[in-house]
Order: structure tokens, then C-alpha cells, then sequence
């Protein structure tokens, strides 16, 4: 409709271009599980990763030959989405990604100097701080959330208090309601922890007793 809101962001690229950018990102997450980029490309990258996989969990022949034109790298790429991934989130139904929000990074720019001028200097730009997010695959290996729960739950342990907050209490449903065995594996995360956090107070209590000593 002229005049109306654009449905989609352009990223600053003509069609074709923008296509083989959201291609190589949803390629790069389906391999590594979590990438990181710029908000606006997160974003739109989400749309097509959350898009292959409900094709993943269809499952049929029209699916497979949808997604082989999608991924960069199709010959490893396909076995993971018809396998792993859609026996992970065979019970989800739908929120298969998550963005999340982190620190801009910085980019050191520099003002060339004009061809010709002699003992010229390079001079610095502003540094751009473009908004920058986390895309990731949920309940998987890099789950940030999950992490980022488990350490909290171990830490109000060790203060003496079980999931007083309801933040922490909504954060462990929300990592455990659909991951297979999802209480099970959140507990041993944390006995992980916990048991890491004293081995290292050990050590450190240790050190500080040497260094005492001499």
C-alpha cells in the first residue's frame, strides 16, 4: 500500500543483496547455534531462521527442497535442521530463536587523507556504536538464558534462598518448559557450578595461605 510502514527491514541493501546476507547468517546460527551482529540484522535474520525451522518440523519433500535453497552449506546443514533440531523443538510451538541485546560495539574508523598530500595524517573518525544483539537457537548448547539461570539459581543457593524472586522462577520455566529432561539438565548445570565455585574458593584459599607464609 503506498505510503504504508515497510513490512521488513532493507538493511541498506538492494533485494538480492539482503537475501544473500539473512542466507549467510541463518547459515552461520544453524552451524554454530549463536551469532552476533547488528539489532536490525538479527532481527530479520530470526524471521527465516524461525521459517526453516517449522520446515524442519514439517518434515515433507516440498520442505527439504525449500530449505536446500536457503543454507550456504546445504549438505551439512539439512541433516541438523531434519534431525537434531527438529527432534529439539518437535513439542515447541513456536519462539525457536531468541534475540538478545548486548554492549555496541565499537569500530575504529579513520579519515584517509586526500591522494597526493604529502606527510598526511590519518585521523580518527567518531566511533560508530551500532545497536548489537545475540541470535541464538533456544534450548541448545549456547542457550545464553539458560546459563545465565543456572548461575543465578546456584547463586541464591549458596545465599541460603530458593528461588525467591519471580523473575528467577519465570527464567526456569521458561528454560525447562520445553527442553527434553529440562529440570534434570538445569540441576546438573547448577551442581556443575556450584561444585566448579568451590573448587576454585579452595584454590584461592590456598594461594592466600602461601602468600601469607612468605
Amino acid at each position: 500500500m503506498a505510503g504504508g510502514g515497510s513490512r521488513y527491514r532493507h538493511l541498506s541493501r538492494d533485494s538480492a543483496h539482503r537475501q544473500a546476507l539473512l542466507r549467510n547468517l541463518v547459515t552461520s546460527l544453524f552451524e554454530h547455534e549463536s551469532i552476533t551482529t547488528t539489532w536490525p540484522k538479527a532481527k530479520e535474520a530470526q524471521r527465516l531462521a524461525e521459517k526453516l525451522i517449522t520446515l524442519g518440523k514439517k518434515n515433507t519433500e516440498a520442505s527439504r527442497r525449500r530449505a536446500l535453497e536457503i543454507f550456504y552449506t546445504p549438505h551439512e546443514m539439512l541433516p541438523k535442521l531434519f534431525g537434531p533440531l527438529r527432534e529439539r523443538y518437535a513439542d515447541r510451538p513456536g519462539g525457536y530463536t531468541r534475540v538478545l541485546r548486548i554492549e555496541p560495539r565499537e569500530k575504529n574508523e579513520y579519515f584517509s587523507p586526500k591522494k597526493g598530500t604529502k606527510n598526511a595524517v590519518r585521523e580518527p573518525k567518531p566511533q560508530v556504536k551500532a545497536p548489537t544483539a545475540i541470535l541464538e537457537l533456544v534450548d541448545g548448547p549456547k542457550d545464553m538464558r539458560f546459563a545465565m539461570t543456572a548461575r543465578t539459581v546456584a547463586r541464591e543457593r549458596e545465599q541460603g534462598r530458593d528461588l525467591v524472586h519471580a523473575l528467577t522462577r519465570l527464567n526456569v520455566k521458561k528454560v525447562t518448559q520445553f527442553r527434553k529432561d529440562g529440570v534434570d539438565v538445569l540441576e546438573r548445570a547448577i551442581s556443575q557450578l556450584s561444585l566448579a565455585k568451590k573448587q576454585n574458593d579452595k584454590l584461592a584459599k590456598q594461594e592466600a595461605e602461601v602468600e601469607s607464609r612468605d
